[in-house]
């Protein structure tokens, strides 16, 4: 048996034998996403034996009886355009924005729809449908995100749908996919080198049931002092227990070494030294994780399917940095991760080290060793059932989920010049959370219309115990909190190879563990909330198009404005608003050529009300307002353009896509401001915090020949005119990568 593991089935599903109906729903998952169908044999399906797994779009089949926004990057999207980042990738789909940091995608700052994309918070990432980030719930941050060469496909969910999924669903869901295990011997190698001292190289091999996939690579960063080294192991296995029972068991390792600094730049050094200068050779990420997870399907009576996700993940990184943003006063001593300790200390390097950055001259970092050490470890496990049964009115699906987690978090200020090991830890906390969650949605088929009625309940237990800290902050806290959110998801086929969908529910997003409960009772915030909205059509005008176009709205009563954006030091919360239109396509143009298309026009996105911190600090105030922040402000990080479109050419061995991808003039923070300091030091946004970011379009060449039947050579150029542009402002100027260009080999056995 195969089993099937769609989220939704065809409509006919619960007329059909099990093994029928399991035969019917494998084809669709493993026909690739931009192509129609094609009828496979049961014996063929056996074959290839498709692992057990949580997809949240699943097969093609299901899209009809879809009632939001979805989107698949194919396996073949992925090869054919030689994506160097997830970024890269995800931009592929509308209404996703993905903010460049680092230059090697290790830190995919993914925004849908308008939400601030930093650290990709306000985003549920999972991976074979189990939580891939290390904190879903206390702590959303996305420092840890594996190489895109993982993964097969990816699925992009947006709209009511997304409720069946949790804790975030007010933006929408990526799962990504990792490649299925053969059953025959088989596999690839893969080499590529390119400029910036780039290496990419990747061994894809397995058979019966078993896949090891190992990449690692290296390379310069978009900036100076930035090497980058990664190695992504991810072991698959599956096995059929019986006849109705089969298991996908997974063990991955990912391990990151590399000089990720997080402090950008001033105004004066971008003019004077241009955006590739970072004087922090010094710092130093070091992070590793382990994996392991079990996905089981058990086929039950009626067609029903049960599937169950175990899961556990280990996470730990230590960051040292001496700078964390342009105006940082780094004053303390650096005595770790390979200083030479015979280097006398400049007693005036500290005092005026930010005078000199906002000058623009250049610095010495051995001047000051100013430095901190932000250590991280994160455990976090879980188990999640899923129920779907096919019945005489629709479909039903029932889900349920206990997830845990432990933060152990330490802040490392080192000391004088003394013998290592002399250093001051000023935050040591401990933080721990229980949540149990469950959703239940019935869909009802009448007619060529469908509708699904969906409810969700979060239930979210806090634990935090700090040990060190200021006064105000040392002690134990706790808290709990509940949500009770419900939608409606509808889809209509009354024209044949069109859907008209749409959706309403309620938006969740947990706060996080130190916000919710701050020692000082300062960050109290309580968990974001919108009223989302969305109408939609797809389908296909002709042979061989595709076509998909949205509404969206989405109303929040308290967004959660994130720390360090756009001048605020701290969570605030207030009204806002998020309306806007997606629009992809994709269209065989005849002669072997194609074009691709995804446009969002964001026109609102709006405060509502001023963004204010809640709680009641130490000296009595209440509702201290973002830096900024005014009621009718268009908030930060939110173009109102974003656009990818491709060109293509394919014919016999050779293939051809010129991309470009584009996104528009954003505001860097609450107020507004569009010029920044200029020359004078004093002035404000002199730091290179604030201003506003102009529009920038970036354009990337793919091109492949196929030399035999197994070997391909491989060439790419990304932003092939080399154009710098500011991508990122929140701890000061960042800047896009580079000209790349890279070549290699993939030989297939």
């Amino acid at each position: 048996m195969a089993p099937r593991r769609t989220p939704v089935s065809p409509r006919p599903t619960h007329h059909r034998r099990p093994a029928r109906l399991l035969a019917a729903t494998l084809a669709g998952v493993l026909a690739p996403a931009s192509h129609a169908t094609e009828a496979v044999s049961g014996d063929a399906l056996l074959a290839t034996f498709a692992a057990p797994r949580v997809d949240v779009i699943g097969a093609m089949e299901n899209l009809p009886l879809l009632g939001s926004t979805a989107h698949t990057i194919s396996s073949e999207d992925l090869r054919n355009s030689q994506v160097f980042t997830t970024g890269e990738a995800l931009r592929k789909v509308p209404g996703v924005h993905v903010r460049d940091e680092e230059g090697f995608g290790l830190r995919p700052n993914i925004g849908i729809r308008g939400l601030n994309p930093t650290r990709s918070t306000k985003v549920l990432l999972l991976e074979d449908g189990i939580p891939l980030s290390y904190s879903p719930y206390g702590d959303n941050a996305s420092y840890y995100h594996p190489s895109i060469d993982r993964y097969e496909r990816i699925e992009v969910l947006k709209g009511a749908e997304t409720m069946r999924f949790g804790p975030q669903t007010i933006a929408g869901v990526v799962n990504y996919i990792t490649p299925n295990p053969p059953q025959q011997f088989g596999g690839y190698v893969q080499g590529v080198f390119g400029n910036r001292d780039y290496l990419n190289g990747k061994v894809n091999i397995g058979g019966n049931g078993f896949l090891l996939d190992l990449t690692h690579k290296e390379g310069a960063g978009a900036r100076q002092n930035n090497q980058h080294s990664i190695d992504d192991l991810n072991l698959k296995w599956v096995g059929q227990l019986s006849d109705r029972q089969a298991i996908t068991l997974r063990a991955n390792y990912y391990k990151e070494n590399s000089q990720v600094t997080y402090s950008g730049l001033t105004e004066n050094e971008f003019r004077n030294f241009g955006g590739r200068y970072n004087p922090f050779r010094n710092d130093n990420f070091d992070a590793e994780r382990f994996g392991l997870s079990a996905t089981h399907d058990l086929e039950l009576a009626g067609g029903a399917l049960l599937t169950t996700n175990v899961y556990a993940a280990y996470f730990t990184r230590d960051w040292y940095r001496q700078s964390s943003n342009s105006v940082d006063k780094q004053d303390y001593k650096y005595l770790d991760v390979g200083m030479n300790m015979d280097v006398p200390v400049n007693p005036t390097g500290c005092a005026d080290l930010v005078a000199k950055r906002r000058r623009g001259e250049r610095i010495d970092p051995e001047d000051c060793r100013g430095n901190q050490g932000r250590l991280r470890d994160y455990i976090t496990y879980g188990i999640e059932p899923r129920l779907v049964a096919p019945n005489r009115l629709g479909e039903l699906q029932i889900g349920l989920k206990a997830h845990f987690e432990e933060q152990k978090r330490t802040q490392r200020n080192f000391a004088a010049p003394t013998p290592q090991g002399d250093f001051t830890d000023s935050e040591r906390v401990t933080r721990r959370l229980d949540a149990y969650s469950g959703y239940l949605a019935q869909r009802f088929d009448v007619g060529d219309f469908s509708l699904t009625p969906i409810a969700r309940y979060e239930w979210i237990d806090f634990d935090q115990n700090r040990t060190a800290g200021t006064a105000t902050q040392i002690g134990r806290a706790s808290d709990k909190t509940t949500a009770f959110t419900p939608g409606l998801a509808a889809a209509w086929n009354g024209i044949k190879g069109w859907t008209l969908f749409s959706g309403v529910h309620e938006g969740y997003a947990p706060p996080r563990i130190e916000d919710a409960i701050s020692g000082s009772g300062f960050n109290n915030v309580d968990a974001e909330r919108s009223t989302n909205f969305e109408l939609g059509l797809r389908g296909k005008p002709t042979e061989g198009a595709s076509l998909q176009a949205a509404y969206f709205r989405n109303d929040f009563r308290n967004l959660a404005a994130l720390g360090n954006s756009g001048g605020v030091s701290a969570t605030a919360q207030g009204e806002a608003l998020f309306q806007g239109i997606e629009l992809s396509g994709l269209a065989q143009l005849g002669g072997g050529y194609f074009g691709r298309l995804a446009y969002t026009w964001l026109p609102t996105a709006r405060q509502d009300s001023v963004f204010r911190r809640t709680g009641a600090p130490a000296d009595g105030n209440t509702g201290v307002a973002a830096a900024g922040s005014a009621e009718g402000n268009r908030l930060p990080y939110a173009p109102r353009h974003t656009a990818t479109a491709a060109l293509g050419y394919a014919s016999g061995p050779f293939r051809f896509e010129l991309e470009a991808q584009y996104v528009g003039a954003q505001y860097s923070d609450f107020a507004e401001t569009r010029a920044a300091g200029g020359a004078d030091t004093n002035a404000a946004g002199s730091d290179g915090r604030s201003g506003l970011i102009d529009s920038y379009t970036v354009v990337n060449l793919a091109t492949s020949y196929k030399l035999d039947r197994k070997t391909t050579l491989l060439l790419t150029a990304k932003n092939l005119f080399d154009r710098e542009y500011i991508v990122d402002r929140t701890r000061g100027i960042l800047v896009g990568v580079p000209l790349l260009v890279q070549a290699g080999l993939r030989y297939d056995f």
